[in-house]
């Protein structure tokens, strides 16, 4: 008895985005970016693993990102595209570019940082990229590389 390979596709989205080349392992937290939750309208396609590279893949349906979601998810993911599509085309196309500094978005890992205490102090940090993304806390040093994801407010 022979086995035949299937493969499954997702169906094409006649208008929204399609979030590619993202890190594997992360669409679940680029979902939690863009506050999808299982109780959402929004009609989402999630792909993990694709292929030998090791990508995710989201689609979401009749939704544009806004330029603060796209920050957001070049520090988890900074090699992601970002696909717009409209009647069912390519309309536009373009890699996420990691920001040099944000703020309010990811919480700093020293429980001491001033940011983490009742002080009314936003959380504030400079970026840079090497081998992977780095994050230095404005504030106490802290240097956040891994599990980034993990820290966003």
């Amino acid at each position: 008895m022979t086995v035949q390979s299937r493969e499954l596709r997702v169906r094409r989205i006649k208008n929204g985005t399609v979030i590619d080349h993202i890190t594997a392992g992360q669409a679940l937290n680029v979902l939690r970016i863009l506050g999808i939750t299982g109780r959402s309208d929004e009609v989402v396609s999630v792909v993990m693993n694709v292929s030998d590279r090791k990508k995710d893949i989201v689609k979401i349906e009749n939704r544009e990102l806004d330029p603060e979601e796209v920050d957001t998810i070049a520090l988890i993911s900074p090699d992601a595209t970002i696909n717009i599509i409209r009647d069912y085309k390519v309309e536009e196309k373009h890699e996420v570019i990691l920001p040099p500094h944000i703020e309010g978005v990811v919480r700093c890992m020293n429980p001491n940082c001033i940011t983490n205490t009742d002080e009314p102090v936003l959380a504030g940090f400079e970026i840079s990229r090497g081998e992977g993304v780095e994050m230095r806390c404005v504030y106490c040093g802290k240097v956040i590389t891994d599990q980034i994801a993990d820290f966003l407010i």
